[in-house]
């Protein structure tokens, strides 16, 4: 388990619009008709990944209240499905319904969207303003699945709570640490 750490992408960046491939849908999904007049976060996860893993019951936990608040949570998959087919479509409708997912869980084949959020790891978090431009980028939280931390997302939720109270994300943001995203071989 290779720890890789997420890149601080500069705060103010705006969102590059996509769309992308929905399997659970069966349908294209972009980033116009997803976002919120609030806040959209934008997650780079997997199926395969420990990390991702690790936080998966917190993530869906910590989605499903700020759902109700307003906030929008989109979910991409950037993984090389053909080296690590766990991360395929279809497994990710599984996953997906396993879990308990209640945010769009996207497929970017061409992997030019992570490439375009310069996203490093998985998972790796994102959250952008009414205007979509960037607040947040870093962890979930300080927990990692060797570390003895339990998984609550106190940084995204932090964050998520400032914004809504139309208050500045003023605390330290710390890269996210996980999986690297399984790059294509071309």
């Amino acid at each position: 388990m290779a720890a890789t750490y997420s890149k601080m992408v500069p705060l103010g960046t705006k969102a590059i619009d996509f769309n992308l491939y929905n399997p659970i849908l069966d349908k294209f999904q972009s980033l116009q008709e997803l976002k919120s007049e609030i806040a959209t976060v934008i997650m780079f996860i997997c199926n395969h990944c420990p990390f991702v893993k690790f936080i998966n019951k917190a993530l869906v936990e910590l989605t499903n209240e700020y759902l109700e608040r307003g906030i929008s949570f989109i979910a991409i998959n950037s993984n090389d499905v053909v080296n690590y087919p766990e991360d395929s479509p279809q497994k990710m409708i599984e996953y997906s319904k396993e879990l308990g997912y209640n945010f769009p869980y996207l497929f970017d084949e061409t992997q030019e969207v992570a490439k375009a959020y310069d996203a490093a790891c998985t998972p790796d978090f994102y959250i952008y303003d009414k205007d979509l431009k960037l607040v947040y980028r870093g962890q979930f939280d300080d927990s990692r699945p060797s570390n003895g931390i339990i998984p609550t997302g106190k940084d995204i939720r932090k964050a998520l709570d400032l914004l809504i109270e139309n208050k500045t994300i003023d605390f330290e943001q710390k890269p996210s640490i996980g999986c690297n995203i399984k790059w294509k071989n071309n």
